[in-house]
Parts: C-alpha cells; sequence; structure tokens
C-alpha cells in the first residue's frame, strides 16, 4: 500500500495508477470533508479554533450531529449523547447546526469536483465518490486529481479534505479515512486485497457494532479472517449479506459511480428537551421540521409523494403515520397541511414523546409538481 499524507506530491507516471485502463479497471476518488459541520464552525467562528466544538444540542436529550478532532480525543463521536460527551469533555462548546451554510458550502465543493469530471456520486453533504477513469483535463493521474482536489477545496473553502484514491469505490472509501485528517491514501491494482485483510471488519461498510460482535462470536475479526471462511459458511452465519462480505474480504467491487444517484428521502427529526404531549406544543415542534425540510427539498430541487410523521415516545417505542399522493407535493404549504394532518390523526397522544419526525420520500428528481388544486385537496381527509 502507499499511503501519502499532508503535502502534495508529483503527479505519477507509474503505469500502476489505480485504475490502469490495461488491466480494465476504474479509477476512483472518495473525497471526505474532515469533521465538516464542525469544521464550518470553527472556519466561520476563529474564536473556536483549536477548540473541541460539537455540532448539535447541549440539552439533556441532545446528540452530537458531529464534533472537531479536539473533541473526538476525549472519545466524543457522532451520534453520541450529549450529555455523554460533556462528561468526557467538561469544556465541550456547543453549537446549533446550521444546514443552509453547510448546505452552501457543500455546492461549493461539488462544482469543484465538476471541474475534473462528470461522474461525481454524492452520499453526502460532505462525501462523494468521483469516478476519474477518463478526467475531464485529460490529467490522466487519479493521484494527481485527488490533490488538486484537496488543495482547491482548502484554498476556496478553507477547509480540509481527505481523499482515497483506488480502481473501485470500496475501496477508494476504506482509504480516505485512512489518513484522516487531512490525508491521502492510495491503494493500487493488486494491494486490495492485502490492505483489507490488515483491517478490522467494523471499518468495512455496512458491518456495525452488533455485526462486529456477531462475527467476533464466531472468530472473524480482521479482513483475513473473514476471507479464510468460504461462501457456504457466511451464507448460513450471514444470509444476504453473505456474497457482499466474500467480495469485499478480497478487495472487490464491481458497482459503478453513479453520478445521478437517486436519493431515497429527504427529512428531518428533533429530539425534544423533555417529554410533549400537548398537541399545541408538538404542532409547533411540526412547524419548525417543515421549515428545515423544505429548505432541504428546494435546495436539492426534490418532488416527492410520500410525506411520513414520525413520533418517538418516552419508552423509545415508535409510531409512524404515512400519506402518499398520486403526484409530487406541490408546495411548502401542501407539505405542511398533509404533516400536520398525519399529526391530528394521533391526537390526543396516549403517552408523551421525545422525538419527533418528518419525512418526504417516493422521490422523482425529474418530476414536476402540479399545482395543488381544489380537486387534489380532496386527498387530504382533514
Amino acid at each position: 500500500m502507499r499511503a501519502i499524507t499532508g503535502a502534495m506530491i508529483e503527479p505519477s507516471t507509474q503505469a500502476d495508477d489505480p485504475g490502469d485502463e490495461a488491466q480494465g479497471l476504474r479509477k476512483v476518488i472518495h473525497v471526505d470533508m474532515d469533521a465538516f459541520y464542525a469544521s464550518v464552525e470553527q472556519r466561520d467562528d476563529p474564536a473556536l479554533r483549536g477548540l473541541p466544538v460539537a455540532v448539535g444540542g447541549d440539552g439533556p436529550r441532545g446528540v452530537l450531529t458531529t464534533c472537531s478532532y479536539e473533541a473526538r480525543k476525549f472519545g466524543c463521536r457522532s451520534a453520541m449523547p450529549s450529555i455523554t460527551a460533556k462528561r468526557l469533555c467538561p469544556s465541550l462548546i456547543f453549537r446549533p447546526p446550521r444546514f443552509a451554510v453547510y448546505t452552501d458550502v457543500s455546492r461549493q465543493i461539488r462544482e469543484i469536483f465538476r471541474d475534473y469530471t462528470p461522474h461525481v456520486e454524492p452520499l453526502s453533504l460532505d462525501e462523494a465518490f468521483l469516478d476519474v477513469t477518463e478526467d475531464s483535463q485529460g490529467i490522466g493521474s487519479a493521484i494527481r486529481i485527488a490533490e488538486l482536489i484537496r488543495a482547491r477545496i482548502k484554498a476556496e473553502t478553507g477547509l480540509s479534505a481527505s481523499a482515497g484514491v483506488s480502481y473501485n469505490k470500496f475501496l477508494a472509501k476504506l482509504a480516505s479515512d485512512q489518513n484522516k485528517p487531512d490525508g491521502l491514501c492510495v491503494i493500487r491494482p493488486g494491494e486490495g486485497a492485502a490492505f483489507v485483510a490488515a483491517l478490522p471488519v467494523r471499518r468495512f461498510f455496512g458491518i456495525g457494532p452488533k455485526g462486529t460482535e456477531k462475527m467476533a462470536a464466531l472468530g472473524i475479526e480482521t479482513g483475513a479472517d473473514l476471507a479464510g471462511r468460504d461462501i457456504d459458511f457466511l451464507r448460513k452465519h450471514f444470509g444476504s449479506q453473505a456474497d457482499y462480505l466474500y467480495r469485499a474480504a478480497r478487495g472487490i467491487d464491481l458497482r459503478a459511480v453513479k453520478a445521478n444517484r437517486a436519493r431515497k428521502s429527504v427529512g428531518a427529526e428533533r429530539t425534544l428537551g423533555k417529554d410533549v404531549s400537548s398537541g399545541a406544543a408538538l404542532r409547533d415542534v411540526l412547524a419548525g421540521i417543515i421549515d428545515i425540510i423544505w429548505r432541504r427539498i428546494e435546495s436539492a430541487g426534490s418532488h416527492g409523494r410520500t410525506v411520513t410523521l414520525k413520533l418517538k415516545h418516552a419508552d423509545f417505542s415508535q409510531l409512524t403515520r404515512a400519506r402518499s399522493l398520486s403526484r409530487p407535493v406541490a408546495d411548502k404549504a401542501e407539505f405542511a397541511a398533509i404533516g400536520h394532518a398525519l399529526l391530528a390523526e394521533v391526537l390526543p397522544l396516549a403517552q408523551p414523546v421525545r422525538l419527533v419526525g418528518l419525512t418526504l420520500s417516493a422521490l422523482d428528481e425529474d418530476a414536476q409538481p402540479a399545482p395543488a388544486s381544489a380537486a387534489s385537496q380532496a386527498e387530504l381527509p382533514f
């Protein structure tokens, strides 16, 4: 494995640049912004630089969306309860999320990507795959393109990004995490299996804490351990995931970078500071969530037909209600009307709730919503 961190290097002239077409392989880059939301907060408020910063709510029910690397040194992590994070790092500074700002920065970064290739597959606001097998500028080296992209992101946004370069998506994503933050890692053809063999299985995409525990109980802790199990063993213990695990343990991934990767849903949820059962209070919470989601919908240019309301009770049991139209939701007013109608269906509540969420799904990026006529309003049983 060739790992490159920090400083720029000269363009590779070796024949085994990842994705060498003579070997029928792709040149894939995975770019992942470093602690994206927290880094934007530190960039915009210089007083926060070098300090432990968390983005998220700091109340008793708050959860970290992300945190700076200074906070991670204390053991703070994304999705950690805020109360736990504050116990680990008493000096932790909380900032509320500013998704409109993060979306604008993400759009700026994607414009940089598209200067080098039209084949960009965003995974979220802060990461994307790029296929540069045939790049737009004729540079020819995936390594050099990754370096140029990282340098431009730094110069144009003031933020750092890590990148992985390899011959398929699975390996490129693993590589981007290898030398974080502000690092570059390259996995060349012929090096994938050895790279994967040395990794703990928890680094594999799709293997969470429970999967890691299950594998440990079966004596599987590394990629090498996984590669040592045959397909019949994997199918017996992991069912439909077996084929993926078999290929991943060997560094194999045949998926193409999909430039127009379909987004499945747009949504948001809010964990409440205290349990709420009042219909008026819940309607206020829902109104705030609708504002956040509609900004995301407009930013993404999404059009969807299904609205889903989620309520999580104090005992963590969950209640959902959904409504689907025969056409895309017309506008924010109709989206809000559906959301409030779904809430009205479950009021009064049998028990208080600790979380409220709303989602627009059944997305069609090409569809255009028709105006909500009086006849179409009949689809909503107010």
